[in-house]
């Protein structure tokens, strides 16, 4: 008589299921030391995958207005090229003059923010004297300025390195948009028979969403950087370029960009007076009020659906995973994680959303 094996939920560990768990243990510690072991490379590919996703809509394009698949790469690698060299000759050095100048004017805007707070707070010695001193700013700026000298420094004394990385990565974006097809197609015939469905849908959804993001950076960015920097200017709370350039950057990070941006503008604007702090402080909401309201509907549609506590630990952990140019991956690495979790695990259990999403209210609420 053959009966069905079912496994027991509250049956005992058993010899078999702990050296299951110990061997799964093992092999991601493994993972986790090749990862470590392979960062650069890792955020090589990582990045030339990305900016293939993005780029593959522009060369379908030119493919359909009958330019040869290779020429279509070539033209677009040729365009990003002029694009990044017009930004380095003309964006670098004004921005690089004022960086500097921010940095030279630290303690004098210090001592600005510290005087308004102790005016502010009177009755509260305690919290007057918890505000660090000029002196002591001064000394932290110093030690800033010697860290930007040092990384200047390693960064021209590694240029060379630098160089063959970049001409490795154009290298290599040319081949994977020249003929993506291959790894396409090696990637679905990696996934078991029963998960192919899901991963063609995994690819799909993660490539409209990375479209969308980067359409939304570009622009997005161009209008929020603009009126930001245009408006801090007319209003005179400088350096407008600089806070210009970080709006544009802050567009990377969906939902967080918008407060990490605001923090240094309020406070050099509170250093400037309370006048130019409420100008400032307006200046944000009116353009970030326009954004939300405006050109995130248009641009970004329904694509992008990612709470910003994900996007805060996916910044923190691509950050520590691969430095400053991990952050780039932020949005990508938090996008994949949350479509790889729906389309294998919450889909098939066809879970009820709605149930679901009111019993988290009732628990946020109190309610039983």
């Amino acid at each position: 008589m053959n009966e069905t094996h079912r496994e027991d939920p509250h049956a005992p560990l058993s010899y078999h299921g702990a050296r299951r768990i110990v061997w799964l243990v093992f092999f991601v510690f493994i993972i986790w030391l090749m990862l470590r072991a392979l960062q650069p490379v890792i955020l090589l590919f990582a990045l030339v995958f990305l900016l293939a996703m993005v780029l593959n809509p522009i060369v379908v394009w030119l493919q359909k207005h009958r330019v040869p698949r290779f020429v279509g790469v070539i033209l677009v690698m040729l365009s990003l090229i002029a694009v990044t060299t017009t930004i380095i000759l003309f964006a670098i050095p004004p921005l690089s003059r004022q960086l500097q100048e921010l940095m030279h004017s630290t303690p004098n805007m210090w001592q600005g923010i510290r005087t308004r707070i102790e005016s502010l707070t009177k009755n509260y010695p305690e919290v007057r004297e918890a505000l660090p001193r000029t002196d002591e700013m001064t000394g932290k700026v110093g030690a800033a300025a010697a860290t930007v000298g040092n990384f200047l420094l390693q960064s021209t004394l590694g240029l060379m390195g630098g160089v063959a990385s970049a001409l490795l990565a154009i290298l290599l974006l040319v081949f994977v948009l020249a003929n993506p097809r291959p790894l396409v197609t090696a990637y679905l015939a990696l996934a078991p028979d029963r998960y192919r469905e899901q991963a063609h849908r995994t690819l799909g959804r993660m490539m409209r969403q990375m479209i969308a993001w980067a359409r939304g950076v570009a622009i997005n960015g161009v209008i929020t950087g603009v009126s930001i920097g245009s408006l801090l200017w007319l209003v005179g709370v400088q350096p407008a370029f600089i806070f210009g350039v970080f709006a544009f950057l802050g567009e990377f990070l969906p939902n967080i960009g918008a407060f990490l941006v605001s923090i240094p503008i309020l406070l050099v604007a509170l250093s400037m007076g309370a006048t130019k702090f409420w100008l400032a402080l307006g200046v944000i909401v009116l353009v970030y009020q326009i954004e939300l309201n405006v050109l995130v509907p248009g641009v970004l549609g329904k694509e992008m659906r990612l709470h910003p506590v994900n996007i805060l630990f996916f910044t923190l952990a691509t950050a520590e995973l691969f430095g400053l140019l991990g952050v780039f991956l932020a949005v990508p690495a938090a996008a994949l994680v949350q479509i790889v979790i729906d389309e294998f695990y919450l889909q098939p259990r066809q879970i009820d959303a709605a149930a679901l999403d009111r019993e988290a209210a009732a628990l946020v609420e109190g309610r039983k």
